[in-house]
């Protein structure tokens, strides 16, 4: 396998938080990795409701962090809310001299919206639903400009390259095509900000390619991984059979939308003293449970929205005319849907993993801001604030900035793609065993199952990344016999304590849960015969 050099600081990622990074490390020379076309495939571009900031009074940023610890059932850093919001504000400016187009009152504030869980309106939005996008294009158009960003679209990254326990760079495949062998990328400093997990689930409103691999990259490089059990689920994904699912935003629930069974009943009213506006987790096990009833569950905005959905929201209704719904005289239907990894790998202040020269932003990191359960829209802030956070600490181990060669990579041979049914079944077994609602029972047959995925098709780099992320959310499920957050045990239906603790697993621990669970499988199937 080729080895290359390259000066430049290499990012894994094309979302919020690479963006933002990039552009803050200039003037030093950086490569982006992005597997697709530079703001496309990102689940950054996909968020709908905005970023939260307390951006006028009576809000604060104080305000803001209770919020998000009491939103994160008992395992929020504390000290990681009040930094991280503190530093709203000044993002939020700052991506307004970029160039976003945030929604703004005739007075020239912020229009600002209420989410679940927030005591007030405080979430920065662009058209009302299109904040992600409008982000990532003024951002893309930031970063194509940048003289010392090169991009390198097509190209994903299948292995971390570790030497005397130091992340030294990259091994790079093409993300489709291509016929030879891949190529080792050494560099000063690797800042992983590839996404998350949605896509490991069979319902999701995650990008395709969002499935895993990022985690996957840093815990087969034997990276801390933090909080891995804790998985978000959005209460309303539009239920219209497609994948990934469409979301119907938060911010319609802040505008007064109800959710309703197919009685017609309000089901949130009793649920909760918030009722729609509840956590998200106790909205998301609502709607798993009147979906499971076979009582559909659907989100009305008829009565607070009308024909204003199609101007307000226009992604949303956009979502739903594809599908056939007309949103200003039908109500939408619902489902529970893997939205956001609140697990990733371990990070300190400054976006520094447990592996000296990785650094990690955005939805593949764990910095101990989301807790158990992440409050809306605070997770664009977070890779705001850690993508800004982890390229002043990648400067300041670097020499001083000096240009550098762009780096010209040869043919380069494509990932073996992972089976679709292998995938598929991966899929299946994720929500099937570690969905909404998990046991022991269930979370030991979902270990089994990706042990047997990975078996299947062996040495795929890709797959293995995907069945490393699995297999760390399951065995964290099954280790923590308590139900917080967004991780909910039937068995253990009620939290261990007020205050809980945070899991941390590497890879290795992990493999050894899911050993055991194969093993006594095999040790009960041979006890029966």
């Amino acid at each position: 396998m080729e080895t290359l050099a390259t000066e430049r600081v290499i990012i894994v990622g094309a979302g919020l938080g690479a963006l933002y990074a990039a552009l803050a490390l200039a003037p030093h020379p950086v490569l982006m990795i992005s597997p697709d076309p530079l703001g496309e495939g990102a689940s950054s571009a996909w968020a709908q409701g905005g970023v939260a900031a307390a951006m006028a009074a009576p809000d604060s940023p104080e305000a803001h962090a209770i919020d998000t610890i009491r939103a994160g059932a008992g395992t929020v850093d504390p000290e990681v809310a009040a930094a991280v919001t503190a530093a709203a504000r000044r993002h939020i400016l700052d991506l307004t001299d970029l160039g976003t187009p945030f929604d703004r009152t005739a007075e020239g504030g912020y229009v600002l919206s209420r989410e679940a869980a927030h005591s007030m309106a405080r979430v920065v939005r662009v058209k009302g639903d299109q904040a992600g996008a409008e982000i990532m294009r003024a951002l893309a158009l930031q970063v194509r400009a940048a003289p010392s960003i090169q991009v390198m679209e097509g190209v994903m990254a299948s292995g971390l390259l570790v030497r005397d326990g130091r992340v030294a760079g990259v091994e790079l495949m093409l993300a489709a095509g291509g016929a030879s062998e891949p190529v080792r990328l050494e560099g000063p400093a690797v800042l992983l900000a590839g996404g998350g997990s949605g896509g490991l689930y069979a319902v999701t409103t995650n990008p395709p390619r969002i499935c895993g691999q990022a985690i996957g990259l840093a815990a087969r490089a034997g990276a801390v991984i933090a909080d891995a059990e804790f998985v978000q689920f959005h209460p309303t994904a539009i239920d219209v059979g497609h994948d990934p699912a469409p979301l119907a935003t938060e911010a319609l629930r802040g505008e007064g939308a109800v959710l309703l069974n197919h009685a017609g009943i309000r089901f949130m009213a009793g649920a909760h003293p918030d009722a729609e506006l509840a956590p998200r987790d106790v909205v998301a096990r609502a709607v798993f449970a009147e979906g499971q009833a076979g009582r559909r569950p659907v989100l009305d905005t008829r009565a607070v929205l009308g024909g204003a959905i199609l101007s307000s929201f226009p992604a949303v209704a956009q979502a739903c005319l594809s599908a056939g719904i007309d949103p200003v005289t039908q109500p939408i239907p619902v489902a529970a849907a893997a939205h956001y990894h609140i697990g990733g790998a371990e990070t300190d202040r400054h976006g520094r993993s447990s592996l000296p020269g990785l650094w990690v932003c955005g939805e593949a990191s764990s910095t101990g801001l989301h807790g158990a359960n992440r409050l809306a829209s605070n997770g664009l802030l977070e890779a705001l604030v850690y993508g800004c956070s982890c390229a002043a600490d990648i400067a300041s181990c670097l020499p001083s900035a000096a240009q550098a060669p762009e780096v010209s990579l040869p043919p380069l041979g494509a990932a073996p793609p992972p089976g679709p049914q292998l995938v598929r079944r991966l899929r299946l077994a994720m929500t099937a065993g570690a969905g909404v609602i998990r046991d022991a029972q269930g979370l030991r047959r979902a270990l089994r199952e990706i042990a047997a995925v990975e078996a299947a098709q062996p040495g795929c780099r890709p797959l293995l990344n995907m069945t490393a992320t699995a297999t760390l959310i399951v065995a964290a499920a099954l280790l923590r016999e308590e139900s917080r957050g967004a991780h909910f045990r039937s068995d253990f239906p009620r939290p261990a304590a007020e205050i809980g603790t945070r899991s941390r697993m590497t890879l290795a621990e992990a493999l050894a849960v899911r050993d055991e669970a194969v093993q006594a499988s095999s040790i009960a199937a041979i006890t029966q015969r």
